[in-house]
């Protein structure tokens, strides 16, 4: 029997929230206005208990200087928990080695996935210097989550710790998807102050999905719901952003919007069946 498939899962663990993240976690308290915890591995899986989850690796570390959550720990949950996470791998795009990482994430440790944070790695991927990554990814045949919207990251700081959010317009994505149409793509979260250029794309691309992290679903803006309840329902994807948003409070509130029973199992865990083959 199918459960819900959170498809955009960080670790809750030190190696992420006090290593990689550590200069961003308070900022992020404040602006998910969640005390989110350290957990140890056993704690997070518990909170994944009943459910399946989509682990999401880190590597951010030419962008911000810090270090990264090694697709090998990843890995290593994942294969630990395999009734409740699946591994996605992260390559810092700037890094020389990133293609090589890429094929041996998916090759050698299993990895079913990407993910990519435009923002904190510091780059357009629509820059034609990151295609031969985009080419490699797409010949393994596992999507790649790329972030959208505005990001928590060094959000109500002075500059904003250095984010830039055009790296995050959605727009960048668009020239991704036609340029590689094998490359299945999933653009993290509500992709707000872009959402109809978001819809558009999702809508244009038959190779773009979209997630619905990173926002409690209460605050789901009416341009997204709409499109979730209709022309999207195919390729929207539960999604928390844990361990900033939890799985019981994003579920609970997802219940409450009043969708169709067919549209809600499709998001909870059909339309990310069917992207990753399980």
């Amino acid at each position: 029997m199918s459960v819900p498939l959170d498809f955009h899962v960080h670790p809750a663990t030190p190696e992420y929230l006090e290593g990689s993240l550590a200069p961003y976690v308070p900022g992020l308290r404040e602006h998910f206005h969640l005390a989110f915890s350290v957990r140890t591995v056993e704690e997070m899986a518990a909170d994944y208990e009943g459910l399946r989850g989509v682990l999401l690796g880190w590597d951010a570390e030419t962008g911000t200087g810090r270090p990264p959550l090694r697709n090998d720990w990843v890995a290593d949950v994942c294969r630990r928990y395999p009734d409740r996470f699946i591994p996605f791998a992260s390559v810092d795009p700037w890094k020389g080695e990133a293609i090589v990482e890429a094929r041996r994430a998916v090759r050698e440790l299993g990895m079913r996935g990407f993910k990519f944070q435009q923002a904190a790695m510091a780059f357009r991927p629509s820059d034609e210097r990151f295609f031969p990554l985009w080419e490699e990814i797409q010949s393994l045949g596992v999507p790649a989550i790329f972030h959208v919207g505005t990001t928590g990251l060094g959000a109500g700081t002075p500059g904003g710790a250095g984010m830039q959010l055009d790296y995050v317009r959605p727009i960048h994505l668009d020239t991704v998807a036609a340029n590689f149409p094998g490359l299945s793509i999933v653009c993290a979260h509500p992709a707000f102050p872009w959402q109809l250029e978001m819809n558009a794309i999702a809508l244009h691309k038959a190779n773009v999905h979209i997630d619905l992290s990173g926002w409690a679903p209460k605050y789901f803006e009416e341009a997204l719901l709409r499109e979730v309840r209709g022309r999207l329902q195919d390729k929207a994807l539960f999604g928390t952003d844990y361990p900033f948003i939890s799985p019981q409070r994003w579920l609970r509130e997802f219940e409450q919007l009043g969708l169709e029973s067919d549209v809600m199992e499709k998001v909870l865990y059909r339309n990310a069946e069917r992207l990753l083959g399980l």
